[in-house]
């Protein structure tokens, strides 16, 4: 084996050992997390169906999380998921406790377009700031990017920037995709370390 081949094969084997069951490196320093194909790196709470197909995963009955298994503080999430328009779902951030994944120990970036107090709807973090502009998810494939840095938080769904707060309630913690109502999917989870 040629020098530069026997480091390339060293590298993809520590590469291998450092990375997160389940999570794939990329490039920009952004690892996919969920790819639609297993459900390794990730802990099932609750009792959502969640199936795999088609590149994503679904639930479409129960009440339920995906959480991730890996920790996170400073970073930006990116994925895209496809609601229909009883949906009830999120993405939970940071959670304090990852065996009750709640909208009070975590951030909830919501995807609820019908939301009886249409404070939080879609876009929004419950409890910390609203959307600020009124985007339908429902019935299409959409995309959040979520940034938490240090106390600033930054929600951007569809490419439109809708939240922009600062909270300090929470500093890091795991993860997690969560299915209440309606038919939810998730694909592309990515994250990428800001620290």
């Amino acid at each position: 084996m040629t020098r530069p081949l026997a480091r390339a094969a060293r590298f993809a084997l520590l590469l291998g050992a450092i990375l997160p069951a389940g999570a794939a490196a990329q490039s920009g320093g952004w690892t996919t997390l969920l790819d639609g194909s297993s459900l390794d790196g990730w802990r099932v709470l609750g009792t959502a169906n969640w199936q795999l197909g088609e590149g994503a995963v679904t639930a479409t009955s129960g009440s339920g999380f995906l959480v991730s298994e890996q920790v996170y503080d400073d970073f930006e999430l990116s994925l895209e998921f496809w609601a229909d328009e009883p949906a009830n779902s999120g993405v939970f951030i940071r959670c304090a406790n990852p065996q009750v994944v709640a909208d009070r120990n975590c951030y909830e970036a919501n995807i609820y377009d019908t939301r009886p107090d249409q404070t939080y709807r879609t876009g929004g973090i419950v409890w910390v700031a609203s959307p600020s502009a009124q985007i339908n998810a429902a019935g299409r494939w959409n995309t959040y990017l979520i940034r938490a840095e240090g106390t600033r938080l930054v929600v951007t769904l569809n490419g439109t920037q809708v939240v922009d707060a600062t909270n300090n309630l929470f500093a890091s913690g795991p993860f997690a995709l969560q299915y209440a109502a309606g038919t939810v999917r998730f694909r592309n989870v990515r994250i990428r370390p800001l620290t």
